[in-house]
């Protein structure tokens, strides 16, 4: 990328103007900082080996990281973080003032991210994923959970993300397949280590996972995911992989998750129905930790608490105007809400028809908005993506909804994952803005302007940015018109908008305010109508991982708080296409960041 092309997205306060050294002085401290941005991506690579391969980079020279996976093991653990802290100390000795606009915003970026995660390492439990691509959207202050985990991640990566089109690929799944039993014994020591500190999931979600697990033991082992994966994908080559791969499974994978079951089941023993990380010893510092992580901010949990009720307050009141031109006039808001989301003809049959007819749909809400998209983006990306039932064997512990990204060069799609478990989740105005979250123009498109920038800001995503941006996309779609005529199908937009606000009161009441799960639930579900049956599994997320959920509302409202700015400042010189640009084209960032380069787009506007 050239220096011209993206002075514009300045992302350092301090940063001095161009003119005031030597061009050629800073072309070479550009050039000098690049470059060890690009040695510490091949270092990340090597500690995340996943990333190589869902960014479809690991070949050639990088072949070798398609045999690996992240080592989940308390070595492994202590090995990526010393990595982390010796780039740390190499991105503060880089002198930000020395650097071209679009060059200190990389190393700003990547210096962050570090710090965040340091500060997370520090912690001597649980999981910190704040800078492994792949599963950067969580932390968590256990081990394993119901979402959390190799037996969660690796078998739908391998499913989805390792591409087979080669006997090696073949036998680089096989390795991995190793490689994923040693993980989940690292992670046994690991439980046991964090078990004696006094670290132990609450108890219903003991259970939960526990029930994942025990659920997938009882399946004949050449039925699994990573057996019948292979199996079906490699037929073609010599040497009978599915045969190989269930030897691995049979001798090593289901030994090692036996393993983990028992200690999980030694720790349901001692396991309390406290939900909140309050209970920990640091329990207060690790929210407040997770709380930064997943907002990019300093707000206190009281101060995120006090904003989820204020803006669920106004967005109930346009609500309550659209449920009354319906003749909905009785009773509150979430009831009326729970009262149309049980409404036959607004649901799907729970049958697999009915998940068809599902999946059909998101698929026709998908290609209409990419007809509308040229008027929200001056540049536009392919948006390529394929929509997925979430795997029946994960789904019990999965969110509603989740995006995976596609690889650099376009040859595999991302991925849109919807949780069919129950299709009463999904009356039909729950569908479209779900839709526009998770794919066009939502985490899929969004994710495609990153592969522009240098490699090392792709194995690099900010959950206030992320889920601020997803949240965004679902008001650019309403702007877009996609609700005309559509009342019904307003409110399930605004209904998604009110579960994100809720989501700022739930998390921070559970963590801070010691709220019960069921407390939670209850009061989730009663306020924004959604049904108990998706708060439940909302609400079990947000105790595995702390903070997460703020980060959608927090960074949608700064999102819109910076639109609204420009509009002010720029006045007719505004362009929501150039708006949108600026935010997609500046990468993942912090919201601090987010903020610079907002203003490095006004005041160039402003000259246009």
């Amino acid at each position: 990328m050239t220096t011209s092309r993206r002075d514009f997205l300045i992302a350092s306060g301090a940063t001095l103007a161009l003119s005031t050294f030597p061009a050629n002085a800073a072309q070479s401290s550009d050039a000098k900082a690049e470059a060890t941005l690009s040695d510490m991506a091949e270092q990340m690579l090597a500690d995340y080996p996943e990333s190589a391969t869902s960014l479809g980079i690991d070949k050639d020279a990088r072949a070798p990281l398609k045999s690996r996976l992240f080592d989940r093991t308390p070595a492994g653990i202590e090995a990526a973080k010393n990595h982390a802290l010796s780039r740390l100390k190499k991105l503060k000795a880089i002198d930000l003032k020395a650097l071209s606009a679009g060059t200190a915003t990389d190393v700003d970026v990547v210096r962050t991210a570090h710090e965040t995660a340091l500060e997370g390492f520090a912690f001597p439990f649980g999981d910190m994923a704040a800078i492994n691509s792949n599963w950067s959207y969580r932390n968590s202050p256990y081990v394993v959970a119901q979402n959390t985990g190799a037996f969660v991640e690796t078998p739908d990566f391998l499913d989805s993300g390792h591409q087979i089109a080669s006997p090696a690929d073949a036998d680089a799944y096989l390795a991995r397949l190793e490689s994923y039993a040693r993980n989940l014994d690292g992670e046994t020591q690991r439980l046991k280590a964090d078990a004696a500190r006094g670290v132990i999931l609450p108890s219903f979600l003991l259970d939960k996972t526990l029930k994942q697990q025990q659920g997938a033991l009882a399946q004949p082992l050449d039925q699994w995911v990573p057996v019948t994966s292979i199996a079906k994908r490699a037929k073609d080559y010599p040497g009978d992989y599915g045969a190989k791969a269930l030897k691995i499974i049979t001798d090593k994978v289901a030994p090692a998750l036996n393993r983990q079951v028992a200690e999980l089941t030694a720790h349901r023993a001692k396991a309390t129905d406290d939900a909140g990380v309050w209970k920990l010893k640091d329990g207060e510092a690790y929210y407040a930790w997770a709380l930064k992580a997943g907002t990019t901010t300093t707000m206190s949990p009281d101060e995120v608490h006090a904003m989820g009720l204020d803006q669920l307050k106004a967005l109930q009141s346009e609500m309550d105007t659209l449920l009354k031109s319906l003749g909905m006039t009785q009773g509150t808001v979430g009831e009326r809400m729970t009262a149309l989301g049980n409404d036959p003809k607004y649901l799907f049959p729970n049958t697999d028809a009915g998940r068809q007819q599902i999946l059909d749909y998101i698929n026709g809400r998908i290609a209409d908005i990419r007809t509308r998209l040229p008027r929200a983006f001056a540049t536009l990306v392919p948006g390529r993506l394929i929509v997925k039932r979430v795997p029946v064997e994960i789904e019990a512990g999965a969110p509603g909804g989740y995006a995976g990204p596609g690889t650099m060069d376009g040859s595999v799609p991302g991925n849109y994952y919807i949780n069919l478990r129950d299709t009463s989740m999904w009356p039909r105005q729950s569908l479209p803005t779900l839709s526009y979250h998770e794919g066009i123009p939502g985490h899929i498109w969004q994710g495609e302007y990153t592969f522009k920038l240098p490699l090392v800001r792709s194995l690099l995503a900010f959950n206030a940015y992320s889920e601020g941006w997803a949240l965004y996309a679902e008001q650019l779609a309403d702007e877009l018109g996609v609700y005309e005529g559509d009342t019904v199908g307003k409110l399930g937009y605004l209904q998604s908008i009110s579960f994100r606000a809720c989501r700022l009161v739930v998390d921070t009441g559970l963590h801070a305010k010691k709220w019960t799960r069921q407390q939670a639930i209850d009061w989730f579900a009663s306020t924004n109508g959604s049904t108990v049956e998706e708060v439940q599994g909302e609400v079990d997320r947000y105790c595995a991982w702390p903070g997460q959920a703020c980060g959608y509302k927090v960074g949608h409202s700064e999102i819109v708080r910076l639109r609204e700015k420009a509009k002010a400042e720029l006045g007719g010189k505004y362009d929501l296409r150039l708006f949108d640009d600026a935010v997609v084209k500046g990468g993942n960032v912090p919201m601090t960041v987010l903020g610079r380069n907002i203003d490095a787009h006004i005041a160039e506007r402003a000259k246009a």
